[in-house]
């Protein structure tokens, strides 16, 4: 028997610059690659499997800077890389070596897994001249290849859900770490897309009421070498290698397909898709990291090199270079990637890493430059949700409340204010105040709604909400840097003790403090985001910091416990609260004042005695106690038809005390206030179609707030 061997390709026309990458048009493939100081580029094709170099094809048609020819005997399945001829100048910005083989920086799929090797390096590694020798190895044997992809999928009649930014529930999770040890979940799907769009998983999602997913970087990276050595993976994924493939190790197919069945499946639930971006830097790193793609392609236009000295990068990353989006091309690459994300896989919407370095220009923030200019005109980009981290680490990169309309932005401002109170710092409930009535003094200056504020308690990035109330300190050790690693400002209590105990009181102490952050958070205004796992009590052990964790430390724990159980059901009750309501989901901020029409004011705060606060009051330093009434008339939103909106009346108590507080209630002459959640108790909320006959009537003039605890209070709607 005979092995099949793969024909030369012998017809080779000219093709077109655009689009960029290898695109199947049904009857050849067209291949575009952008480098405009490239002297040569050689298109590389492979077997199927990537592992044997066929054929040499150089591009002999450039257009402004672009390089291409279409192969009408190609196929999808074509496994292919390109060599960049160039100077090899560091000292001058230029990393052009031919011996390596390059990723297409538009590869739509991938074959083949990278193994590290000193011959993916430019220069020769361990040289004394370091990044400014020059490496002659052949790197193709150790490189992943690009792949040309059919893109044709039975998308059937797939809509965006297009939830309203104050309807939003946002749940940040890992692809494959959300089902890893998911009993219900096939063995063979768990850690992959197709796990996480299986029933048992979306029905967990719709049942605790997330509207929209917001997925940790799925496109495809690479393990660092400094971890790899060390038996580690890279687990988050912040280390791109290519900004339109997939990441195939959540695939359990090996297709790309799988991912936009997973986003079918969720549209069909009526939950939403948002992926975390990283296009602020790449895997490549600094100026002694390997020459795996754009450094190679073209490291003067696609990266920011020193103006001073251009063998060097500007990080504003911490993590080697920053991509250069004053570049068009560069700029280019990055809206395509967008466009094809939104257009072609379907998602929702996108939470940009390190937001603040894609506003640099000429090494500054400007909010309002190029990579926001393009977005804002371009018309797929402006109807998806855009979410910033609004900073990065380079001077000025702190841009709270600064980002344009049109985007949200992660609030840290909310997190640390939340924090700290509920741990017990005194001078807070004017913060409090600030941040659970969405943020107006970041937002509103600029014209913003509460929902431009992604209200958070924890993240990805940090202590989990079990560990958060479990540790006063971080524990790093697993992740080999002797715990120098993570952040060590966490505002964080243990409660009485670091890290696990049988004590009863702390235990019950602990679960009540997840309980009042939990509630804070899903009845704040802004958009809400719960990290995947805080209403299961998930711990990390006290790692705050489980980027190369990608085993039972960063994975979900399924096992069901009495704990769990009830920390999820009061989440679940919170949430159908918050749905029920427009008085914790409204698109305008508080006046202070009665809306048109009406007679009440939009929003009281209450001190213990019953009384409103006075200016003096916000700055009480040992004031750890304070009460948000909103009277259900006060809603200056207008419904769907323009019809005016009310609500119950609702009052929020909180206090932050290591004492009982009898708390005055202001009279209700319109009913009773009816108990709808109190953290101190471990009975779950009624659910919301039982709240008006369940919920215990309270006629006494004053609650017992307990230490530590949320009450939250309803009296009916009682007008025509």
């Amino acid at each position: 028997m005979t092995r099949k061997t793969n024909p030369t390709i012998t017809a080779i026309w000219p093709g077109r610059p655009y689009p960029r990458g290898a695109t199947w048009d049904g009857e050849g493939v067209n291949f575009a690659l952008f480098s405009q100081h490239a002297t040569q580029v050689e298109l590389c094709l492979f077997d199927e499997r990537g592992r044997h170099e066929l054929q040499r094809i150089p591009l002999r048609e450039r257009t402004d800077g672009v390089w291409h020819c279409y192969l009408p005997e190609a196929r999808p399945g074509q496994a292919y890389g390109y060599r960049v001829h160039g100077p090899y100048k560091p000292e001058e910005g230029h990393r052009f070596n031919a011996h390596k083989l390059l990723l297409d920086p538009y590869a739509k799929d991938l074959v083949g897994d990278l193994r590290w090797g000193d011959a993916l390096y430019g220069y020769t590694v361990g040289s004394k001249r370091e990044d400014l020798s020059f490496d002659r190895r052949d790197s193709a044997p150790l490189m992943p290849k690009g792949r040309v992809l059919e893109t044709a999928f039975t998308w059937g009649d797939d809509r965006r859900p297009s939830v309203p930014w104050q309807d939003m529930v946002i749940y940040e999770m890992h692809v494959r770490g959300f089902t890893m040890t998911h009993p219900d979940v096939p063995t063979e799907l768990r850690g992959t897309y197709a796990g996480l769009g299986c029933a048992p998983v979306v029905d967990y999602l719709k049942r605790l009421g997330v509207t929209t997913v917001e997925l940790l970087p799925v496109h495809s990276f690479l393990n660092d070498r400094h971890l790899a050595e060390k038996g580690l993976q890279n687990y988050w994924g912040y280390n791109t290698f290519g900004y339109f493939a997939p990441e195939m190790r959540y695939s359990a197919s090996g297709k790309v397909k799988e991912f936009k069945t997973m986003v079918k499946t969720l549209h069909s639930a009526g939950i939403e898709v948002i992926l975390d971006v990283v296009y602020n830097h790449t895997c490549e790193g600094n100026q002694l990291g390997p020459t795996l793609s754009m450094r190679g392609v073209d490291n003067a236009s696609y990266y920011i090199v020193n103006a001073e000295n251009r063998r060097y990068y500007d990080d504003f990353t911490g993590c080697g270079n920053t991509v250069n989006l004053e570049h068009p091309h560069a700029l280019q690459l990055v809206m395509d990637s967008l466009r094809y994300w939104a257009e072609e896989m379907h998602v929702d919407g996108f939470r940009f890493d390190l937001a603040s370095a894609l506003a640099r220009e000429s090494g500054k923030v400007e909010n309002l430059g190029g990579f926001f200019d393009a977005i804002r005109q371009d018309p797929t980009l402006n109807r998806v949700k855009l979410i910033a981290e609004p900073w990065d680490l380079g001077h000025g990169g702190y841009q709270v409340g600064n980002f344009p309309l049109g985007w949200a932005e992660w609030n840290d401002q909310y997190r640390d204010g939340l924090r700290g109170f509920w741990k017990g710092d005194g001078g807070l409930i004017g913060e409090v105040a600030k941040r659970v009535t969405g943020s107006e003094d970041l937002y509103g200056w600029s014209g913003k709604r509460p929902s431009a504020s992604i209200n958070f308690i924890t993240a990805h990035d940090g202590f989990t909400l079990h560990d958060l109330v479990s540790y006063n300190d971080k524990h790093n050790e697993a992740n080999g840097e002797d715990n120098r690693d993570g952040n060590s400002h966490n505002v964080s209590w243990n409660c009485g003790v670091e890290g696990p105990t049988d004590d009863p009181e702390v235990v019950t102490l602990r679960e009540r403090q997840k309980r009042n952050l939990l509630a804070t958070l899903l009845l704040s205004q802004g958009v809400p985001m719960l990290l995947a796992g805080d209403e299961r009590g998930h711990t990390q052990q006290g790692n705050n910091n489980v980027y190369c964790q990608d085993n039972e430390l960063g994975w979900l724990d399924w096992t069901p416990t009495p704990e769990r159980l009830a920390l999820a059901t009061f989440v679940e009750r919170v949430v159908a609260l918050r749905r029920a309501h427009p008085s914790f989901r409204r698109r305008t901020f508080f006046a202070g004042k009665p809306a048109e029409g009406e007679t009440v004011t939009d929003v009281y705060w209450l001190k213990p005695d019953g009384q409103e606060m006075r200016p003096e009051d916000w700055n009480d330093t040992n004031a750890r106690c304070i009460a948000m009434y909103i009277p259900g008339g006060g809603i200056a939103d207008r419904g769907p038809r323009g019809e005016a909106q009310h609500d119950d009346d609702f009052l929020v108590l909180m206090n932050a005390h290591h004492d009982e507080i009898a708390f005055t209630l202001p009279a209700a002459p319109h009913g009773s206030w009816r108990l709808l959640v109190d953290t101190a108790s471990n009975s779950p909320p009624p659910t919301t179609e039982d709240a008006a006959s369940l919920a215990p009537a309270w006629a006494e003039p004053a609650y017992p707030l307990q230490c530590r605890s949320l009450v939250v209070m309803s009296r009916p709607d009682v007008r025509p």
